[in-house]
C-alpha cells in the first residue's frame, strides 16, 4: 500500500511576482508599442494562475497529477504547484461526532438505547482520500457498528439474584467500557487513516418497552436491600434488649413471654409506620 508523502512546494509569493510580470507586461507592451502579438503571453500567465494554493493551519491539500498521487501539503502558507495538479482539501482539525441513539440488545438480550460521542481527526491523508470512498461517512457507519458490537459484549446492569454477576457493565463501568469502545473504533478507522482521540458513551438507557419494568425491578431490589438492613438491625437490638434485661435482673421472662416480647419488638422496629403502643395497667397476665 502506498503511504502518505509530505511535500513542500514552491513559494507562492515569488510565483505571484512572476505571474504579475507575465500578465501585465504583455498588456503594457501591446498598448505602448502597438504590438498585439505580446498578448499571446497572457495564455501561459493565465495557466500559471491555476497553480496557486493556500493551506490554512491544520489543513492539507492532496495533490494528484492525472490520477497519480504526487504528495500532500501539510504546512500552512501560500504556495504554487503545477497548474495541472488536482488539489483535494482535507482538514486535519479534530472533529466531534455525536451518533444517533441506537436500539441494541445487551449481553443478556435486554433492549437498550445507546449513543456515543467521538472525537477524531485525519492522521494519514492518503488513506483518508483513497482507501475509503468517503471518510466522513465511513466514520459514522463504523462508529455505529462498533457501538452495536460493544453493547452486545456487556450487560446493562448486574443481576446477581438471577446468577448474572458481571465485573463490567455498561452502566457502572464507565471507564472500562469507554476504553473498550475507543479500541474498537480505533481499530475500525485505522484503515482510513483516522486517529481516535476520545470515545465516550453519550446516552444509555433501557428501551421504552422495558424501561418501566426495569425501574420497578430496581426499586424492588432497593426495597429488599433496605429491608434486609432493617431486619438485621432489629434482630441485633432485640438481642441486646434481652441481654440487658437478664443482666440487670429487671424482670424474669419465661420462653413464652420472651417470644411475645421479641415478636412485639420486631413489629415495632420493622414496621413501615410508627407503632401505637397500648399501655397495660394491670398485671403481666392481663
Amino acid at each position: 500500500m502506498k503511504e502518505e508523502k509530505t511535500i513542500v512546494p514552491a513559494n507562492g509569493y515569488l510565483m505571484l511576482v512572476v505571474f504579475l510580470v507575465l500578465f501585465f507586461g504583455p498588456i503594457f507592451y501591446a498598448i505602448n508599442f502597438q504590438e498585439p502579438e505580446y498578448l499571446f503571453i497572457l495564455i501561459p500567465a493565465l495557466i500559471l494562475a491555476f497553480g496557486f494554493v493556500m493551506v490554512q493551519p491544520n489543513g492539507s491539500r492532496v495533490l494528484l497529477l492525472f490520477g497519480k498521487y504526487v504528495g500532500t501539503i501539510k504546512r500552512n502558507g501560500f504556495y504554487w504547484v503545477n497548474p495541472f495538479f488536482t488539489k483535494k482539501k482535507i482538514s486535519l482539525r479534530a472533529s466531534n461526532f455525536d451518533s444517533e441513539r441506537l436500539k441494541v440488545n445487551d449481553k443478556l438480550g435486554n433492549p437498550v438505547m445507546i449513543s456515543t460521542i467521538l472525537v477524531w481527526r485525519v492522521q494519514n491523508t492518503y488513506k483518508a482520500a483513497f482507501d475509503v470512498d468517503n471518510y466522513e461517512n465511513f466514520v459514522r457507519v463504523q462508529t455505529d457498528a462498533a457501538v452495536r458490537k460493544l453493547a452486545s459484549m456487556y450487560p446493562y446492569d448486574n443481576f446477581a439474584d438471577e446468577g448474572h454477576d458481571e465485573d463490567i457493565t455498561l452502566r457502572s463501568s464507565v471507564n472500562e467500557v469507554s476504553e473498550a469502545l475507543e479500541r474498537e473504533i480505533d481499530e475500525r478507522l485505522s484503515i482510513a487513516g483516522i486517529e481516535v482521540l476520545e470515545a465516550r458513551i453519550g446516552y444509555l438507557a433501557y428501551a421504552q418497552e422495558i424501561a418501566n419494568a426495569m425501574l420497578k425491578r430496581q426499586q424492588a431490589t432497593a426495597i429488599v436491600a433496605a429491608r434486609h438492613k432493617i431486619v438485621e438491625g432489629a434482630v441485633s437490638m432485640v438481642e441486646m434488649a434481652i441481654e440487658e434485661l437478664n443482666k440487670n435482673e429487671i424482670v424474669e421472662l419465661d420462653e413464652e413471654r420472651k417470644a411475645a416480647m421479641v415478636s412485639n419488638l420486631m413489629v415495632v422496629l420493622c414496621g413501615d409506620k410508627e407503632a401505637a403502643p397500648v399501655v397495660n395497667t394491670g398485671t403481666l397476665s392481663h
